[in-house]
Formats: structure tokens, sequence, C-alpha cells
């Protein structure tokens, strides 16, 4: 069980990215390049992203915290939606983003994702979204059955460009 689950701070984007170095192949299709994966992480889930994250009033970023170490993290972005695959299908306003949602493997099968997902989806609540969507690779079984047994329904479909590759993602949706 985690010691708490709060928001991140500023000044914790290497922390963070440590994170997402440790989770982000966890969600990768099978063959993905680890080429693609470590550019991926060295452009888009850098510490100075993740603290250009932290420093964005349209996200929120949790973390996830045992042993006063972090093993998981979400991040919320508040706004429209600008793929026009994905403004297609969530046609409630105000929606939000759910953009990352990443635990360490040790920690999968433990309930946190089910704390994590709970404390994030109050913060959606809070901030006043009509729903929270995502975007989730068709061939990750272990995170869409998480999503849908957290009830986020499949509404559509998304590409997702991971390196020079094209990845379909299931759209799902949450009515909040």
């Amino acid at each position: 069980m985690p010691e708490s689950i709060r928001r991140a701070e500023p000044g914790e984007g290497a922390l963070l990215h440590d994170l997402a170095t440790a989770t982000f192949a966890l969600a990768c299709p099978p063959g993905t390049a680890a080429e693609a994966i470590e550019d991926f992480l060295s452009v888009q889930l850098s510490t100075e992203r993740f603290e250009a994250f932290l420093a964005d009033p349209d996200r929120e970023l949790l973390v996830a915290t045992s042993a006063s170490r972090f093993c998981g993290y979400s991040m919320l972005i508040f706004g429209e939606p600008t793929d026009p695959d994905v403004a297609a299908v969530v046609t409630a306003r105000p929606t939000v983003e759910l953009s990352k949602f990443y635990l360490v493997a040790g920690a999968h099968g433990s309930g946190l994702a089910a704390e994590l997902m709970a404390a994030t989806v109050d913060i959606a609540r809070l901030r006043g979204a009509a729903t929270a969507w995502l975007g989730v690779n068709e061939h990750n079984p272990r995170a869409n059955r998480f999503y849908e047994k957290n009830g986020f329904a499949i509404v559509g479909n998304k590409r997702f460009l991971l390196g020079s590759r094209w990845e379909d993602d299931y759209v799902r949706e949450l009515q909040l």
C-alpha cells in the first residue's frame, strides 16, 4: 500500500522522469523498438518536460509513493481534445484527458492502481470535467481490462506515433 497519493510538486521533474523510464516500456505494444522507447523518454518524458508539465495550470500530476519512493503517477490535461479522431467521439464538455497513468511493475496487482485512479478521477471532478478520456494501445490487454473495470468505455479509435511506427489506440471515456 502507498504511503500517500499527492500532487507532484515543482522540482520533482527528475523523479518523474526516472519513474517514466521505469514504467513507459511496460505499456508499449509488443515489438516496439528499444530506440523508439528511448527517444520518447528523452524527448517527451524528459526532466525538463516534466517540469514544464508541473508549471502548466491545465495539467494535474499525481504521484503515489511507498517507502518514500515514487511508484506510480498520473497526469490529467484539461482542455479541448486536439486530435480530430478524439474530438469526434468525445462529445461531452468540459472534458479532461487522462494522458499518463503508470505504475512500477512491482506495484501491479497491489490495489495501488485503483487508489491512484480514484484520486485522479476525484481531481477531474473537482475541476469540473463532465468526462475523462484516454488513449490506450489495442494490444495492451492488462491496461484495457483495468480501464474497463474502472468504467472507461471504448468510444472510438485514434493513432499514436511511437518512433516511426503508427500504433492503434482505443479511445476510452468515463462519464463523471
